[in-house]
């Protein structure tokens, strides 16, 4: 996911967006803006990632050339789009998750357009039918995951479920983001939020921090520094055998390894996950719109929606796109995660922020 920030698709996914910025790169640019009617500028978190030919698909098809343009964390992203609304970097952003939609909606970040293909968008991810600002483009659960190694090495069953987090079994074991900077830790804080209510949440978390949980600025130092299950954190030597990140981080262990294992070195714990959708929008003020509009269609389209599982390690929105076998295999989405309705997370996400700042930062 991002979420965002998403799985990082190591150093393929990294260097991919990279050529894609470069390809996108054009003479008719207007101060590395969307440059006139030929290149059409999409703005997002760190893990925006797509497959050169299905790039070149469009490029050729549309006429326009892709640049991109990647802005951090999902949550910095979308506070900086909002800052530069009025004189925005791009024409599309890619990014805002359910949990922070309500935020780039109410500040005006996008303009109505109701994409190709909104019809083929599977009912229960649809949101803001009437006015069209948004476009649902993927989705992913965040989780636990842990490190199975470590776990047998101990002798110890995993955690399943978020009342397993806080038993003295498994004290000092688990690494989370902080939620008022990263969509991940916002997503796990909204888990327990849907999971204890209102009166139980607060009371929930003085557990966990009792029970010595870490919390860390991003996703990145929590998958790729901190977590023990990782082949990042193997090298950074990393000791904590649970984290807060995603279902479909698995296959990420699988498909980068070499060689490549029959089975995941990481697992998930179904019982702590929370559901996300990521969305488009067609940016307010727009240099491009029509370029803007086109790659909005694009990204709904039937060759995108089956190109992202294995570059940004999330599920199709779309009906009938399919996923590759080795990503159902280690990456199966939640059977029943946690889920909240987008007018409760926008009365309450940022009054729960605050809260959990208190609880566990101070």
């Amino acid at each position: 996911m991002s979420i965002t920030k998403k799985v990082s698709v190591l150093a393929v996914g990294l260097g991919m967006v990279g050529t894609l910025a470069a390809c996108g790169s054009s003479s008719d640019d207007a101060g590395g803006g969307s440059g006139g009617s030929k290149t059409v500028t999409l703005v997002s978190h760190d893990s925006w990632a797509a497959s050169k030919d299905v790039i070149a698909a469009f490029e050729k098809e549309s006429g326009y050339k892709v640049k991109v343009l990647k802005d951090g964390d999902a949550g910095q992203a979308v506070n900086k789009a909002i800052l530069t609304k009025d004189n925005p970097q791009g024409d599309v952003f890619f990014g805002v998750d359910n949990t922070l939609l309500s935020r780039a909606l109410d500040n005006g970040l996008f303009q109505p357009y109701e994409a190709k293909g909104s019809d083929q968008v599977r009912p229960e991810y649809r949101t803001d039918r009437d006015k069209h600002r948004v476009t649902p483009i993927d989705t992913g659960d965040i989780c636990v995951n842990y490190d199975k190694a470590w776990f047998s090495e101990h002798k110890l069953t995993p955690p399943k479920s978020f009342d397993d987090l806080v038993k003295p079994e498994y004290k000092d074991l688990l690494v989370t983001e902080n939620a008022g900077s990263s969509s991940p830790g916002l997503g796990f804080l909204l888990g327990t939020a849907a999971q204890y209510g209102d009166g139980g949440w607060e009371g929930y978390w003085k557990k966990l921090k009792a029970n010595g949980v870490k919390v860390v600025d991003s996703w990145e130092q929590a998958y790729n520094e901190e977590f023990s299950g990782s082949a990042g954190g193997k090298k950074a030597k990393g000791d904590r055998p649970l984290v807060v990140s995603y279902a479909s981080s698995p296959p990420v262990e699988v498909v980068y390894a070499d060689p490549q294992p029959k089975t995941a070195p990481t697992g998930v714990a179904d019982g702590t996950c929370f559901r996300q959708v990521e969305y488009a929008g067609l940016l307010s003020n727009a240099k491009n719109p029509e370029g803007g509009k086109a790659l909005l269609d694009f990204m709904l389209s039937k060759s995108f929606q089956e190109d992202m599982p294995l570059n940004m390690f999330v599920y199709p929105v779309r009906e009938g796109a399919q996923v590759p076998e080795v990503f159902a295999k280690f990456g199966p989405q939640a059977k029943d995660p946690q889920t909240l309705e987008p007018a409760k997370i926008a009365d309450n996400r940022d009054q729960w922020v605050k809260s959990w700042t208190s609880l566990l930062l101070k």
